[in-house]
């Protein structure tokens, strides 16, 4: 058994758990709730051990390093990230009909990594700049707040959707509110993730900050989120006005983590 073969079969499993929580939605079906929530926690743990078995793999090869430097890596992380931050949003706040998105999500980040023969998915040993305690926090509080922010991103969509049928009840305002809180954490975790990567390239190349692409584009989700909770907590925004800015924000995010690979810079290990 292998690291990566442990990934493609947390694939199918949250493909499968995707299913269920959709049929569950779609056809109002209760009896496959527990069902879908059972095989998520099933895909979360084989994520898991697929995730801690490349670090051991890393080990065995003489290099010793956790899994979190290249696309390949940084895709299996985010999808457990997602997994399972919406596990525990599901156990706390008792929102299951958001599921059938976070675990697409999840899905498709792990198809992604499984299947494009260009992330690398070979263990390498890491350039000295990325020998780093400071890289693995940022990469992880990184992509713990994409995880909020994706979440985040489909709550708006499920808020838009019951907005655009007329449907304004208390359950619109429960997504509305859980969506503000995922922003809040998202955006407590990115700017940990800033802050730790400043630090991590001081120690690795001297300087805080040198509008690297990457971190141009990270700065650019910052403000847009950043103006997200001022106009919410400052004057008064929410429904439909704050879930297209919340959409408009994963947009950004997405490019942050995808579209900067496209130009030239440091952030190298994402190409």
């Amino acid at each position: 058994m292998t690291s990566s073969l442990l990934i493609s079969i947390a694939t199918f499993v949250y493909g499968l758990s995707a299913l269920l929580y959709f049929c569950a939605w779609i056809f109002k079906a209760q009896k496959l709730d527990l069902p879908a929530t059972a095989t998520a926690a099933i895909g979360l743990g084989i994520n898991t051990a697929g995730f801690l078995l490349r670090w051991y793999e890393s080990y065995a090869m003489g290099i010793g390093r956790i899994p979190l430097s290249n696309l390949y890596e940084s895709l299996v992380f985010y999808g457990f990230s997602i997994a399972a931050l919406y596990l525990i949003l599901e156990r706390i706040m008792k929102i299951r009909v958001v599921g059938g998105f976070a675990l697409t999500f999840s899905f498709l980040a792990l198809a992604y990594a499984s299947l494009s023969p260009n992330v690398g998915s070979q263990i390498r040993p890491l350039m000295p700049a990325l020998k780093s305690n400071w890289l693995t926090a940022h990469v992880m509080t990184c992509f713990v707040g994409y995880a909020a922010f994706a979440l985040s991103f489909a709550l708006s969509l499920l808020f838009l959707s019951r907005s655009g049928k007329g449907e304004a009840d208390g359950s619109s305002f429960d997504i509305d509110e859980t969506s503000h809180q995922m922003i809040l954490l998202g955006f407590l975790f990115l700017s940990i993730g800033i802050i730790t990567g400043a630090v991590w390239a001081n120690s690795a190349w001297g300087r805080y900050w040198g509008w690297d692409p990457k971190e141009t584009w990270s700065l650019i989700t910052w403000f847009i989120y950043a103006t997200l909770i001022h106009v919410r907590l400052v004057r008064g925004w929410s429904g439909k006005k704050t879930a297209i800015l919340s959409i408009i924000g994963f947009a950004a995010v997405m490019f942050t983590y995808f579209g900067v690979n496209l130009l030239p810079g440091l952030h190298s290990y994402g190409a």
